[in-house]
């Protein structure tokens, strides 16, 4: 008789303790699929970030940037004729790792896309056009050219929207 109750009691510690444990595993599971419920959002949010990043720093490149030619360092400024003269080179996209560039005045007349013929009387360039689908980012930057008046050079700048496709 003493030998039964015996185990009746080990018997009812197993199921405690397999109880308990699935319990616990529950838990985990529930704290885990709560944590990792955000993960997503953050991710998103990291990208969004990380492309205005990009967007930025692309401004100050070598390739596209003012640098001194236009009295002094400028941020976020691009050189109109140096991305105009990168339009001829579509192998730079891959070089970027970007789908598209495009550089948008900010005025008020119809969208006059930017060729030989009608440069600098443009107010849209589009570097690398690749049609395909991505997010667009974008920056407000100045842009700047060399320009001529009567004879003699000044510098000329306006504001410009860049905007890139990922």
């Amino acid at each position: 008789m003493k030998n039964n109750k015996a185990q009746m009691k080990i018997q009812q510690m197993a199921f405690m303790l397999i109880a308990i444990m699935l319990f616990f595993v529950l838990v985990g599971l529930f704290v885990i699929s709560m944590s990792s419920g955000g993960l997503k959002a953050k991710k998103a949010a990291l990208d969004e970030k990380n492309a205005l990043l990009l967007v930025s720093k692309l401004a100050n490149y070598p390739e596209f940037s003012c640098e001194n030619a236009y009295g002094g360092d400028r941020v976020n400024c691009i050189d109109f004729d140096k991305a105009f003269i990168l339009k001829t080179h579509p192998e730079y996209s891959k070089f970027l790792d970007l789908k598209n560039v495009q550089i948008k005045k900010m005025t008020s007349e119809e969208e006059i896309i930017c060729t030989q013929e009608n440069y600098p009387d443009c107010n849209f360039l589009s570097l690398f056009e690749e049609n395909s689908e991505g997010d667009d980012k974008s920056i407000f930057v100045a842009l700047c050219r060399k320009d001529n008046l009567a004879g003699s050079l000044y510098n000329k700048c306006e504001l410009a929207q860049l905007i890139v496709r990922f």
